[in-house]
């Protein structure tokens, strides 16, 4: 039963994302940041919100998510889960609160949950380290999505961000990655620019759903930058996004005209002033 199908007040869970893949029926993931674009997707019925580390850059203006902090993550989060109270909303762990040490991780994941109130966290990589790290948060009932391929995190040591899996080796690796990841315990895992035919092997390999991010239709859920994906950063086209609205023309055309009015005096008029008796 996914979001738009009969209780759009009923929160999906972990077992409904399993449940999903089994039917064959696509996760829609979108990232979101603020309370008014929350309210939307939960109308529109989105399956799982993404609280990304993407804030850095498409928010808060950083050249990367490496400077993010779990205060900016866990600020943003909540005023997500405001707008969206009934949407499993799931929240990036930024760079270095989950990789100096296990008890660490579980520290920072747990006040994810409980002062953000998500349901789930996320982060990247699947050495043995992080799956430890995993391992335990679950232990301690976190929900963890998982995250390979491309890792932004890990940008300057992946000397760019290129696509991720080409070639037998690097492939084999990324495999490997995804099944450690399923055996720590993740109840889902983000594929992020991976050729799609190994996108495609390592989502009919797992029991977990596979969530694609340049990475081909047959993943088992996408998600898009949601502000990428309404056209708010002309700037950005990357060949895995497409654009559904064009919000940066109609925003520029809203201020425009608003300036126009106010210089021409034509706003406010008489409709938005108030007499003295109302």
């Amino acid at each position: 039963m996914s979001h738009s199908s009969d209780d759009p007040k009923r929160r999906l869970t972990v077992r409904d994302f399993l449940e999903m893949k089994s039917r064959g029926e696509p996760l829609a993931v979108l990232t979101c940041y603020d309370v008014l674009f929350a309210r939307i997707l939960e109308a529109e019925g989105v399956d799982l919100i993404l609280v990304g580390d993407s804030l850095g850059q498409v928010v808060l203006g950083y050249d990367s998510t490496v400077p993010v902090t779990l205060e900016e993550m866990i600020h943003h989060g909540r005023a997500v889960v405001r707008g969206a109270p009934h949407t499993f909303v799931v929240l990036d762990l930024p760079f270095l609160t989950y990789q100096v040490s296990t008890e660490e991780a579980i520290r920072n994941a747990g006040r994810a949950l409980k002062e953000a109130g998500v349901q789930a966290v996320k982060v990247e990589g699947g050495s043995p380290d992080i799956c430890e790290a995993i391992q335990r948060m679950v232990q301690a009932g976190i929900p963890v999505m998982g995250h390979v391929g491309l890792t932004p995190q890990s940008v300057h040591s992946l000397g760019g961000y290129r696509v991720q899996g080409r070639g037998e080796e690097e492939a084999s690796r990324l495999m490997e990655e995804a099944v450690a990841l399923q055996e720590a315990g993740c109840f889902s895992l983000v594929l992020e620019l991976v050729p799609g035919d190994l996108a495609g092997e390592v989502s009919r390999h797992l029991r977990i759903p596979t969530i694609g991010i340049g990475a081909g239709v047959e993943c088992d859920g996408q998600v898009l930058v949601l502000p990428d994906a309404l056209g708010m950063n002309p700037d950005f086209q990357p060949r895995f996004l497409k654009q559904f609205a064009q919000l940066d023309q109609e925003a520029r055309r809203g201020v425009r005209q608003f300036l126009r009015e106010v210089r021409e005096s034509t706003f406010p008029g008489e409709e938005h002033t108030f007499g003295e008796g109302k």
